[in-house]
């Protein structure tokens, strides 16, 4: 049987750089968006023989803003990973999409491509707010981009939510997401703001909400969320059931994903990569391949990091990332997978958070999960594991 890989496909360009945004994403010409698209199905004809063992289950396309690319392009690569992977009949392959940057003829194309879900960024539902984002977009292009990809044969819709806004009140906040549940999504993405170094907001004064309507409205969203059948499965995500994004949920569970394009993080064979994330170097430093040796070096340095994971660091993944799930870390498959019990290698930390009420055992005793002020404090929990 074939080994279960994901795909994550990372395009770094987007219209106008959000104000709170760090991630690895710039605005460019047409021209440069094209030669990339180019080396990265370069990237996939070379990579793809690497892993002729495994049968894809989940792409996503991720950014930057996928969709603020040329929509036959965008297309072209989905189509080489069919070409060059073994790509499962029924795998999830998710598309990221900013209101205004996708007409419903290239969500057609995309559809028609063999994306069957996709992301769609609001935010929020006001408009003022959306400003002070540096959002590119207003609420209207969010329910005409919405309503575009339910008419092109879009079955799986997420949209993403943010919190804690500068200005932003419980009201508002609470508007919102009456607002984007009344559109029934399969799934929805509730985070709050993290303002990070780097950033422009990073070097404004801002007037974010106290921490505690920060939790507040942390509270409300699953309150408010449950109300209307969506289960939280993980720390920020909701879902109608059986509509849990299963990409994402190969990360907190740890399975083997390859990650392709400028910046994309990788974890196979454990052992984790980072993919160059120089746009320059990813653009014009390919080297010479004439022999296998020098294949092999190329192959090897065209990764910025590289770490082979010790079973102790393995051990310490599995329980801070899989603590983000609210059905949280099974005993057994722990035992099954390193050969120890986890009470023997994490006593301390389990122990504590359980008598700190921020964790607490299942009935049949199989599964530890975090409590509602575990998650929280659920940052505090995982270092916990790291000590």
């Amino acid at each position: 049987m074939s080994k279960e890989l994901s795909l994550y496909i990372h395009i770094p360009f987007c219209v106008k750089k959000c104000l709170y945004c760090d991630f690895l994403s710039a605005p460019a010409s047409v021209e440069v968006q094209e030669k990339y698209l180019s080396k990265l199905c370069e990237e996939i004809r070379r990579k793809a023989p690497e892993f002729q063992e495994y049968q894809v289950k989940t792409i996503f396309f991720g950014g930057g803003t996928p969709t603020a690319v040329q929509p036959e392009s965008l297309c072209k690569v989905l189509e080489t990973l069919y070409d060059h992977f073994s790509v499962a009949p029924d795998a999830e392959i998710s598309l990221e999409c900013n209101p205004g940057t996708a007409s419903l003829r290239a969500l057609q194309s995309y559809r028609k491509a063999g994306f069957n879900r996709i992301s769609i960024g609001l935010q929020s539902a006001d408009d003022g707010l959306l400003r002070r984002l540096g959002r590119i977009h207003t609420y209207e292009q969010f329910l005409q981009t919405f309503g575009w990809a339910r008419e092109a044969g879009f079955e799986n819709i997420n949209v993403d939510l943010m919190s804690s806004l500068p200005g932003q009140t419980l009201e508002q906040y609470e508007d919102t997401l009456y607002r984007v549940l009344a559109l029934k999504p399969e799934h929805i993405s509730a985070y709050s703001l993290i303002v990070e170094e780097g950033t422009p907001f990073a070097s404004m004064e801002l007037d974010t909400p106290s921490e505690e309507l920060d939790r507040l409205m942390y509270q409300r969203t699953e309150e408010i969320l449950n109300a209307f059948g969506y289960e939280r499965y993980e720390i920020s995500n909701y879902a109608l059931p059986g509509r849990e994004c299963r990409h994402n949920l190969v990360y907190w569970q740890r399975g083997a994903y390859l990650g392709l394009g400028l910046g994309a993080s990788s974890f196979y064979d454990h052992t984790r990569y980072k993919n160059v994330s120089d746009l320059s170097v990813y653009l014009d430093g390919e080297r010479s391949r004439e022999s296998n040796e020098e294949k092999t070096k190329e192959y090897e340095e065209e990764y910025e990091e590289k770490e082979a994971l010790t079973p102790r660091e393995e051990m310490e993944e599995f329980y801070f990332l899989g603590l983000r799930l609210m059905r949280g870390v099974s005993q057994s498959a722990f035992r099954a997978q390193f050969g120890e019990d986890a009470e023997g290698q994490f006593e301390g930390a389990i122990e504590s958070s359980i008598a700190d009420g921020l964790m607490e055992r299942t009935k049949d005793g199989e599964r530890l999960c975090l409590t509602k002020r575990g998650i929280d404090l659920s940052n505090a929990v995982f270092v916990r594991f790291l000590e």
